[in-house]
């Protein structure tokens, strides 16, 4: 008899702690791994006498669920996705419900949504963030594909998801085709940005001003009480004070050299293809790139001079404007974040709920933060903010931090310690704010090469003229069109 109420194929860290979170909200699992010895391991261990139950083939593991039958992926995205969907097709039938929960590209989200739905089945792709922790304890899940599949996924989601402290769940319907896939991407992407801010601050604090690991940790502590209060705070305060056995602190013994997934990759490039600026997320990526070049960094150490100046000035004041330094540089981000999500969701006609998502970023995920709170009010007040920088609370919380924030970026740039995430915050801070940008000189520019064309400010928009800049050129003039 068909007993269970979800099936979970891939028992790596999200998807046992994902397991584990159903059954411990009442759900009945049935789990498959393609090595089988995973889920003997994993049923007789953390899953021993819980409603979850082993299975050692597809065609097991179908036969154990309810119908409509619900199956969760959780394998790595691209290849092996493909390979578990089509591997499960001949077991399905019309109305059973695929579910890939994997950081797979929200493209092959849409294209998988389209596809599965021409053979009667309904897929859902869903971020889920939160780490171990919160697979296990409550994630933030962001759910999108066939809406026909929602009403039959939403009890389990909802049950497992974080929630805030007024009891929602850090899950809701997020939109069709590939805007659970997208929005997570850009969860991530703004994750990336996050942590890069951080690590920046921390070099200021432990280059610029000597500061020990013990004085960092007292600083993350505090700012965690206030505007900063968040889980990535949060964590670098306690990273800072971690010893290993023989008393040393484990951060100075990890090689500076980070890794990357790609999903802060895939924002960015999503951000380059419908021409949005994300500058500070690019730049954190790129950092992470440029962290990489180890050995390079290392002789470039040897021979590349730099500024000598010390920090002079007060220690303390300058803790303070990195706090508001944070804060400003931190709202850009998001507000970078949302413009993208503006931008795809009017392409794909998604008609994404912004305030929605930052309730589902509230709790459970690994950017969670009581930021999120104003960013929902912001879009609570204005569902048609065209910029998170337009909402009063925000534009207020920027002028108040701008003096600290320039005074963070100037010491950085006069002691030669790099910010290039908060500097490329801003830098588009500045750049939106300047009614007039130097874009018409690189509009002669290209016409003067190119014959590429440009508009006047004297005539109507999109009437184009060409100038024959040498004398020796044409009335002939390049096609205008923009990529």
């Amino acid at each position: 008899m068909s007993s269970a109420d979800i099936g979970l194929i891939g028992l790596a860290v999200m998807g046992e702690n994902l397991v584990l979170n159903m059954a411990n909200n009442g759900f009945t699992v049935a789990v498959y791994n393609r090595t089988t010895s995973k889920v003997d391991n994993f049923v007789n261990g953390r899953a021993a006498g819980k409603t979850i139950v082993g299975t050692y083939s597809i065609e097991e593991l179908v036969a154990q669920l309810k119908r409509p039958r619900r199956v969760m992926i959780m394998v790595k995205a691209g290849a092996a996705v493909e390979a578990v969907i089509e591997s499960l097709l001949p077991h399905l039938e019309a109305g059973d419900i695929v579910i890939d929960g994997g950081n797979s590209q929200f493209p092959d989200s849409t294209r998988r949504t389209d596809e599965l739905a021409a053979r009667g089945i309904h897929y859902v792709g869903t971020g889920v963030s939160g780490g171990e922790e919160g697979a296990l304890t409550g994630p933030s899940i962001m759910p999108g594909g066939n809406p026909d599949a929602w009403p039959h996924v939403k009890p389990i989601f909802q049950a497992i998801a974080a929630k805030t402290e007024q009891g929602e769940p850090c899950c809701d319907w997020v939109g069709k085709g590939g805007a659970g896939h997208f929005v997570k991407m850009v969860h991530n992407g703004i994750e990336y940005g996050d942590m890069q801010m951080i690590c920046e601050t921390y070099q200021m604090m432990k280059d610029g001003l000597g500061f020990s690991n013990d004085q960092m940790r007292e600083v993350f502590a505090r700012w965690d009480n206030g505007v900063l209060d968040s889980y990535l705070i949060e964590i670098t305060r306690d990273i800072l004070a971690h010893r290993n056995s023989d008393g040393q602190a484990t951060v100075d013994l990890i090689l500076d050299k980070a890794g990357q997934k790609g999903t802060g990759k895939w924002t960015a490039i999503s951000a380059l293809d419908i021409g949005q600026p994300l500058t500070l997320i690019g730049e954190a990526v790129f950092a992470r790139c440029l962290s990489a070049l180890k050995s390079e960094r290392t002789e470039a150490a040897k021979i590349l001079s730099g500024p000598n100046s010390r920090f002079e000035g007060d220690a303390e004041s300058l803790v303070n404007d990195l706090e508001q330094a944070l804060y400003a540089s931190k709202i850009i981000s998001y507000a970078q974040g949302y413009q993208l999500m503006r931008a795809i969701s009017n392409e794909y006609q998604w008609d994404l709920n912004y305030g929605g998502i930052a309730l589902m970023w509230r709790g459970g995920c690994i950017i969670r933060s009581v930021f999120l709170e104003n960013i929902r009010d912001a879009f609570a007040n204005n569902p048609d903010l065209i910029n998170l920088l337009f909402d009063p609370f925000f534009e207020n919380a920027i002028r108040e931090a701008q003096a600290s924030w320039r005074r963070v970026i100037s010491t950085a740039v006069t002691l030669g310690i790099p910010m290039p995430a908060m500097s490329a915050a801003l830098a588009y801070y500045d750049g939106y704010r300047t009614e007039r940008l130097p874009a018409n000189l690189l509009q002669a520019q290209r016409d003067f090469f190119g014959a590429h064309t440009y508009e006047r400010i004297d005539k109507a928009a999109g009437e184009y003229f060409h100038t024959n800049w040498t004398g020796r050129g044409g009335e002939t003039s390049s096609t205008s069109y923009n990529v």
